[in-house]
């Protein structure tokens, strides 16, 4: 089995910075990609950026020069550092890993969710 926790949601005033964190941990062989989303009250999930196992990054249009994702391997970690931050990007934000696990089975696996609020 495979647990992917998060950390890092709170609180920020409009203008300003947080860095969510998401841990994978259990039976990892390797981990393809790795990504974020979210989800805001009333509204379905939506991507926010991915990253590949190589390092290729993509983002949602939404929040391109603002967040940055990247990822340690070494750690089976992915980050999301968020800049700028508006009250549209409040929401839950959820992390996600396309895992190979010692059975050789691959599924993807998602975190419990961490919230966002952007609010002055």
């Amino acid at each position: 089995q495979v647990q992917l926790v998060e950390s890092g949601g709170g609180l920020v005033q409009p203008g300003g910075s947080l860095r969510l964190s998401c841990a994978a941990s259990g039976s990892i062989f390797s981990i393809n990609a790795m990504g974020w989303y979210r989800q805001a009250l009333g509204e379905e999930r939506e991507l926010v950026a991915v990253i590949s196992s190589g390092g290729v990054t993509n983002y949602a249009d939404s929040v391109k020069g603002r967040f940055t994702i990247s990822r340690d391997n070494a750690k089976n970690t992915v980050y999301l550092q968020m800049n700028s931050l508006n009250a549209e990007d409040t929401a839950v934000y959820y992390c996600n890993a396309d895992v190979f696990d010692t059975r050789w089975e691959n599924n993807v696996y998602w975190g419990q969710g961490t919230q966002v609020t952007v609010s002055s």
